[in-house]
């Protein structure tokens, strides 16, 4: 009989229900990441609402290719976002709950204090991107109207069809899955976007 190499303290312990909690709701960390990308699809209403500008508006205060490169990485980041939701499905995709519609009050499976501790990281980085995506995408708006980036209505339409995306998950009421990876998909295509409309700024 071979006896184990292995020491006894090295073993994994055996995760038992006594060591796990019930983990926060998904739908708070997973609405307002989408809320994020919303923001950044929100260029597309400047297509047209640019012709409404007003001589004395107070102009940017940061130049065009300062804000299109912060929210290229804005855009990058919540992508990561969502992909990091994907890899923890128990946390952030249903898991448990995989067709419960969009709502409140859903929550997977119990988890263990590690797990509880990355759900905690993943909302800071979702709150700091919520702000930082809704400041810059408002200076890349500004800076359209400025003249300072000058690009065809198909772009604008672009980002409109993401943001038609996200809002048929809200109006189908999608499941967890289904909202996260459209998210994670519409992240990556904001991003491909944003990194065309860097090529329609005025030097």
């Amino acid at each position: 009989m071979v006896k184990s190499t292995i020491p006894a303290s090295a073993a994994k312990p055996v995760e038992s229900d006594s060591d796990t909690r019930v983990p926060p709701d998904p739908f708070a960390a997973v609405l307002p990441a989408i809320a994020a990308l919303g923001a950044v699809a929100s260029i597309a209403a400047i297509n047209w609402s640019a012709h409404d500008k007003t001589p004395d508006r107070v102009k940017a205060r940061r130049k065009a290719g300062v804000a299109l490169r912060d929210l290229e990485t804005c855009c990058m980041g919540l992508g990561e976002i969502f992909r990091r939701f994907q890899r923890n499905p128990r946390l952030f995709c249903g898991e448990g709950a995989p067709s419960s519609p969009l709502k409140f009050g859903v929550h997977g499976t119990r988890v263990n204090a590690e797990a509880a501790k990355l759900y905690q990281q993943i909302m800071n980085d979702v709150a700091s991107m919520l702000v930082l995506a809704s400041q810059n995408a408002f200076d890349v708006m500004s800076a359209v109207e400025d003249g300072e980036i000058v690009a065809p209505e198909e772009l604008y339409f672009g980002f409109g069809e993401q943001q038609e995306r996200l809002n048929g998950l809200i109006v189908q009421r999608a499941t967890l899955k289904v909202a996260v990876d459209t998210g994670a998909d519409v992240a990556d295509k904001l991003c491909q976007l944003v990194r065309q409309l860097k090529s329609f700024r005025l030097e």
